[in-house]
């Protein structure tokens, strides 16, 4: 595995970076990046895209959202991931997602959490696995898990 890193999204990237997608079968699972940024766009202030890149290979994207002013605990602070496809069960989501608990921690955020459909391609055993737990809540039919900081 080439030693992942995590850029900004930026006008010479972004094209790419709509371009990305995870594999058929999991399309119903994840937000499509276009629209992750579209959201992005819309509330600079908590929401913190990044891309995901093995050396200059784009192989994935995550986003954060900082809001510890939110009303929904869970949405404090959250996290989407997508792995390419052709560049998943390789540890870049891993990398991602430990890289947005550090920023998290950074902030002095005291959890992060994810969402997931549940399914035969949810991404429950991939969260599971990194320590997010299930708090018993739903988010529109969503399970809703965090992890202690």
């Amino acid at each position: 595995m080439t030693a992942p890193r995590l850029a900004e999204v930026t006008r010479d990237n972004v094209s790419a970076a709509c371009d990305l997608s995870v594999a058929p079968h999991q399309q119903g699972y994840v937000a499509p990046v276009d629209r992750s940024l579209a959201e992005a766009c819309t509330q600079p202030d908590v929401a913190w895209p990044r891309l995901v890149y093995a050396g200059d290979n784009l192989v994935g994207f995550v986003m954060a959202a900082f809001d510890p002013g939110c009303p929904i605990d869970y949405f404090r602070c959250g996290i989407w991931l997508a792995i390419a496809a052709e560049h998943q069960k390789k540890g870049y989501g891993k990398f991602a997602v430990e890289a947005v608990l550090a920023e998290a921690r950074r902030r002095g955020a005291e959890s992060a959490t994810v969402l997931w459909a549940p399914g035969e391609h949810s991404p429950e055993p991939f969260y599971l696995r990194l320590g997010f737990q299930p708090t018993g809540q739903l988010h529109e039919g969503e399970v809703v898990a965090r992890i202690r900081l």
